[in-house]
C-alpha cells in the first residue's frame, strides 16, 4: 500500500563523467558533463511550470546532487538543504570500479537485475539498510517537497512511496534531465514534453 505523503517532486542529478565511463560513484563523486549541465537546466524549467507555493528542496550533499539542484532552482527563489539520507547507496569497495569490470568478476545470474547487485558490494550498503533510512526521511516531510538525489536513490525512493517492495526498483523508470512527480500514490515522469505516467 502506498504510503500517505505529501506531494513530491524527485530529481536524479544530471550525467557525469563517471556515467559516461560506466564506473559506480556510490559516496564518491565526479563533476556533470556539458550534457549534465542541460540536463539539469532542463529539470528547472519543468519545476518552474509546476511547483507550488511553500515547496521545499532537499538535496544529496554529494557534489553532482547539489550542483544539479542548484542549478534546477536558480531563479525560483527557494534555498536548498542539504539532506543526508538522499545520499547514494553506500558502494563498499566497489566505488569506483568499472560496471563492466565487476560484472565480468561476478557470477552472471547476479547481475542480471540493474540495481539490486549493488546491495551485494563488500563493506557496502544493504537493501534493508537504505529502506529504513529512506522510510525515516519520508516520514520527516512536512510538505510538498522536491528532492535532489541519484539513479538507486530515486528508484527506492519512489517504491517506498508507491508501496513497492524495494526489490522492484528495476520496474521504476529512471532517468536524468526529467522530474518524478508523486502524488496520492501515483508517480508520473515529467519530460520537457510533458506527462508521461511511469
Amino acid at each position: 500500500m502506498a504510503m500517505s505523503l505529501p506531494e513530491m517532486w524527485i530529481l536524479r542529478h544530471g550525467e557525469t563523467e563517471w556515467n559516461v565511463e560506466g564506473r559506480l560513484q556510490g559516496h564518491l563523486d565526479s563533476p556533470l558533463t556539458e550534457t549534465g549541465l542541460r540536463q539539469a537546466l532542463a529539470q528547472g524549467a519543468i519545476l518552474e511550470t509546476c511547483l507550488p507555493e511553500g515547496v521545499s528542496v532537499l538535496s544529496s550533499p554529494s557534489g553532482r546532487a547539489w550542483e544539479t539542484a542548484r542549478i534546477a532552482v536558480a531563479g525560483l527563489g527557494l534555498e536548498v538543504v542539504a539532506e543526508p539520507g538522499l545520499r547514494e547507496i553506500d558502494m563498499g569497495d566497489w566505488h569506483g570500479e568499472l560496471i563492466s569490470d565487476l560484472a565480468a568478476r561476478l557470477p552472471e545470474d547476479m547481475t542480471e537485475d540493474p540495481h539490486l547487485w549493488k546491495f551485494a558490494a563488500p563493506g557496502g550498503e544493504r537493501l534493508e539498510q537504505m529502506e529504513a533510512r529512506l522510510s525515516r526521511l519520508l516520514a520527516r516531510l512536512a510538505g510538498p517537497t522536491v528532492m535532489v538525489t541519484h539513479g538507486v536513490t530515486s528508484r527506492a525512493l519512489r517504491c517506498l512511496a508507491l508501496g513497492l517492495p524495494l526489490e522492484r526498483m528495476g520496474e521504476v523508470p529512471g532517468g536524468q534531465g526529467v522530474v518524478h512527480h508523486v502524488k496520492d500514490g501515483v508517480a508520473t515522469v515529467i519530460a520537457g514534453q510533458g506527462r508521461i505516467r511511469g
